[in-house]
């Protein structure tokens, strides 16, 4: 059950803040990082979303690790602002960054499948939810060599592990942001069950 105290910064300033982080979230890093170092529009290519790994597509992998670290870190900002006042304001800011990163206004609401921008919502939100995430990721991803596979797997491990740590508010956030996150990457779903899912270094 959610805490009800999470509702004492009042609907007007959980508004405010979803919709701050919405907007900073919505910054379309891998489109920008593209289109500044003259490699064109990086919708045109791969999945066409504007995430680190469609970014990588590009061969530029300085590049792609940019974009992945600035995904991050919008997502660890608008938790980290909107937390100075209050730690209610702090939960709606991350979703609504995590959210604008899926579905940026400012490019036709179609962004990124949103991996970076969650991993910087948990490290704003709890640094011990970062660690499980990447932890997992890595574990997978040297079993497997599958990235989805290894950012799915970390997805159903931190809301389970923040939930085990007490955190029972940021852990209800995470089970619907692992959803979400699942639903994006339905596509890679189907190509992991059929085998046709690139690997991490495999040449496309």
């Amino acid at each position: 059950m959610i805490d009800p105290t999470i509702l004492q910064a009042g609907l007007p300033s959980l508004l405010a803040a979803l919709v701050f982080g919405y907007l900073l979230g919505s910054i379309p890093f891998g489109l920008i990082l593209t289109r500044l170092a003259g490699l064109g529009d990086v919708r045109a290519i791969g999945s066409g979303n504007i995430g680190a790994t469609n970014v990588l597509r590009t061969g530029n992998k300085k590049l792609a690790a940019a974009t992945l670290l600035l995904d991050a870190l919008k997502g660890a900002a608008a938790v980290l602002i909107a937390g100075r006042w209050g730690p209610e304001l702090a939960l709606a800011a991350g979703f609504g960054a995590f959210i604008g990163h899926l579905y940026p206004i400012w490019i036709g609401f179609k962004g990124g499948k949103g991996v970076a921008t969650y991993l910087g919502v948990l490290l704003g939100l709890a640094w011990q939810g970062a660690l499980v995430f990447v932890l997992v990721w890595l574990i997978v991803a040297f079993a497997t060599r599958y990235s989805s596979l290894s950012a799915l797997v970390a997805a159903v491990a931190v809301p389970i592990a923040l939930f085990l740590l007490g955190l029972r508010d940021v852990a209800l956030l995470f089970a619907i942001m692992s959803l979400i996150v699942f639903i994006k990457h339905q596509a890679n779903i189907s190509r992991l069950m059929n085998g046709t899912e690139g690997k991490i270094g495999a040449k496309g």
